[in-house]
């Protein structure tokens, strides 16, 4: 399917690796420009080239930490007018509440939370000012299925969820949409080195690692490149009647009360 992207400029932040790449892969495919965004420029630097040599595409790198205000200002200031912009940068440590501080949760949210917010604070009205645009928050399944073990991101994603919901019910008024999707367990680079560390310490394998995803939907773990497709869709005009709302993409496991 032809998504009608070609042209679309796209803001993918947290592109280095992971979802965020795999997004950007995607995007890039279907003839978007792209402003990729992640604290190391060497690891962007090496995505640009990637998609540059086998796509194309037109691709600008902004080494920021968004965490940081200024940072963000600065990063709106240098993508200018963007037709898309994708949410996806940051990770919240496990833990419960005895394990985390307020200062964890804090440092944790900056990125994650506020950098979300300020982000779109940034962006969202210059979109609604044009008349069109589309924001898609990349945000985690436990703001739907809490965890006490991990209370940070559980709280942290319950937000991003409702911010979603809220700004994207009266969004498309003005023209724009405000989408999220809520990735369950991810075939990432952290996700496999965790994995293998499971393996060797169950089976003295790390080779043996997709043995323990074995309690997961369809025993295994969701891919990259499928948040990659999902996400693409929701930016397309494809997706046009689709706004304020957060699509669970976990394989069904928060409609399962007692998947293990």
């Amino acid at each position: 399917m032809d998504l009608e992207l070609t042209g679309k400029s796209a803001i993918v932040t947290g592109a280095s690796k992971g979802i965020g790449r795999a997004v950007a892969e995607v995007l890039a495919e279907e003839g978007c420009s792209l402003h990729l965004v992640a604290r190391t420029e060497a690891d962007l630097n090496a995505v640009r080239d990637d998609l540059t040599a086998r796509f194309g595409a037109q691709a600008t790198v902004h080494a920021f930490d968004l965490s940081d205000e200024a940072s963000m200002a600065s990063l709106a200031a240098d993508v200018g007018d963007a037709n898309i912009l994708i949410n996806n940068a940051g990770a919240i440590p496990s833990g419960d509440l005895a394990r985390l501080d307020n200062q964890a949760i804090k440092s944790a949210w900056d990125l994650k939370v506020f950098g979300f917010v300020g982000l779109i604070r940034e962006i969202y009205p210059r979109m609604c000012a044009r008349g069109s645009g589309v924001i898609v928050n990349v945000i985690g399944m436990a703001g739907e299925r809490p965890r006490a073990g991990y209370i940070a991101g559980s709280m942290g994603n319950a937000a991003l969820m409702q911010m979603t919901r809220a700004l994207g019910a009266e969004s498309i008024d003005h023209g724009v949409r405000v989408v999220g999707i809520n990735p369950g367990p991810i075939e990432t680079d952290r996700f496999v080195s965790q994995a293998k560390i499971n393996a060797d310490m169950e089976f003295g394998d790390e080779s043996r690692w997709h043995e323990t995803h074995k309690s997961l939907p369809g025993g295994r773990a969701g891919r990259p490149e499928e948040m990659g497709w999902l996400a693409a869709y929701l930016a397309s005009d494809r997706a046009s009647w689709i706004t304020g709302t957060v699509i669970m993409a976990d394989g069904g496991q928060h409609s399962l009360s007692a998947r293990v």
